[in-house]
């Protein structure tokens, strides 16, 4: 099976897809030909409830990568096993119309939220990380940089009324003393009411620069900003690069940080933004129980679970949730080491899905790749959409350096980490 094939597929699940060219072919086929490969086919096989064996087209293929389109700048912050903006575009330009309602249960940094009002469409997105919202509702509704430059210069950064003197060995004296003075004043606005886009920028960016490994940070060098070490193995990380805490100015990141996530922002993507984030819906709770969605408003899920051996939220988010006045240990994280726990905790997902997705809609699940490849979630995956009452259509295997079928389920072309993405695609009848 060719590229030419796979399309008639996805024209297939649903007529209302916008084609890229002429008759829809031949953008098509240049999409899924221009890497020098030819898509790889084989199957997936499951069972249904009643024990008939289900044989699910699986088609192996580098379907998007960076080098296909350069993602928003908006997008650009960090956050721990991230989508790439092009996953969730392949699926939205395919399966959705301008106006369409675009879902994320597990928003995470809000990939798929941002492309998809970035694309016209109205996003909705929710996560039990408190998190999650401050770093995606800002995006949503950007400020303007001079709105930002206004705002800092308004800040007093030297009034604090705290100094935990355990965080320099993060940070600077001076670069901690200005980073509890913006958490007063962030905490200080939200506690008055008086919080506003300007000031949930701000903290968005502050919080995406608390730690990191470059000078771009607020921090001397420690772990990706993804994560965020213990003051004592900070210690050893210190000393073993011979390293002290540099100053760096809190108000000067922020502005070309500012500076940097904005500089797409033209009018008329503002002019996007703005019509459709209006009605935006964030949640933060477990995405197995959102009755703020109403049934069926949602026609496309774009969405990257958890996976196995979740790492401990509370040691990962500690300081972040220290700037932002939140309690940890008090998010309700699903941290499942097994996969048939992992794997009904999913179920409970799906049947909140099949819920708020029109009949006609899809899903695209991503569950990546873990455990070297050896664990293959999608296979976990398909039994809970079809349980949900959802027809799995196909699963698309992106990988950009496979040579052989085996490549993909073995995976031997890196040593750790997602090496490929793994979609499983539904539709409700």
């Amino acid at each position: 099976m060719v590229a030419m094939e796979q399309l008639s597929l996805f024209e297939a699940s649903n007529p209302r897809i916008m084609r890229r060219g002429e008759d829809g072919l031949p953008g098509e086929r240049d999409a899924f030909s221009e890497f020098g490969k030819s898509t790889l086919v084989t199957y997936t096989e499951t069972l249904r409830p009643s024990g008939e064996t289900v044989r699910v087209q699986t088609y192996i293929h580098e379907f998007w990568t960076a080098k296909q389109r350069a993602a928003h700048s908006l997008h650009e912050i960090s956050y721990r096993a991230c989508l790439k903006p092009q996953l969730p575009r392949f699926f939205i330009e395919r399966l959705t119309r301008s106006g369409d309602v675009v879902y994320d249960p597990f928003m995470g940094r809000g990939t798929t939220l941002l492309e998809a009002a970035l694309m016209g469409r109205i996003p909705m997105g929710c996560d039990v990380n408190p998190l999650s919202v401050i770093l995606v509702d800002p995006r949503l509704h950007p400020p303007t940089l001079q709105q930002v430059a206004n705002r800092l210069r308004e800040i007093n950064f030297g009034d604090l009324d705290e100094f935990p003197r355990d965080l320099l060995v993060f940070y600077h004296p001076k670069t901690l003393e200005m980073s509890c003075a913006l958490k007063k004043y962030l905490l200080s606005r939200r506690a008055s009411g008086e919080t506003d886009i300007v000031d949930a920028w701000i903290q968005m960016v502050a919080v995406n620069r608390l730690t990191g490994h470059s000078p771009g940070f607020f921090s001397v060098y420690t772990l990706p900003p993804n994560q965020a070490v213990s003051v004592s193995a900070q210690k050893k990380i210190n000393a073993e690069r011979n390293q002290k805490p540099p100053f760096r100015n809190v108000y000067w990141i922020i502005l070309r940080k500012s500076r940097s996530l904005l500089s797409d922002g033209s009018l008329e993507t503002r002019a996007i933004l703005e019509k459709h984030s209006q009605q935006a819906l964030l949640l933060t709770q477990p995405a197995a129980h959102t009755p703020e969605i109403p049934d069926q408003p949602v026609h496309l899920v774009v969405t990257s679970p958890p996976f196995l051996d979740v790492v401990d939220y509370a040691q990962d988010n500690w300081l972040r949730c220290w700037f932002c006045g939140i309690d940890p240990h008090k998010v309700p994280i699903t941290i499942t080491k097994s996969l048939d726990a992992w794997q009904s905790a999913m179920q409970e997902v799906f049947w909140e899905i099949a819920r708020v997705l029109v009949r006609g809609g899809h899903v695209a699940f991503e569950v990546g790749e873990i455990r070297g490849g050896k664990v293959r979630l999608e296979e976990a995956v398909l039994p809970c959409g079809i349980r949900a009452g959802l027809e799995p259509l196909f699963i698309l295997i992106n990988d950009q350096r496979f040579t052989k079928t085996a490549h993909c389920w073995g995976v031997t072309n890196q040593v750790k980490g997602t090496n490929t993405n793994r979609v499983v695609v539904f539709k409700k009848p």
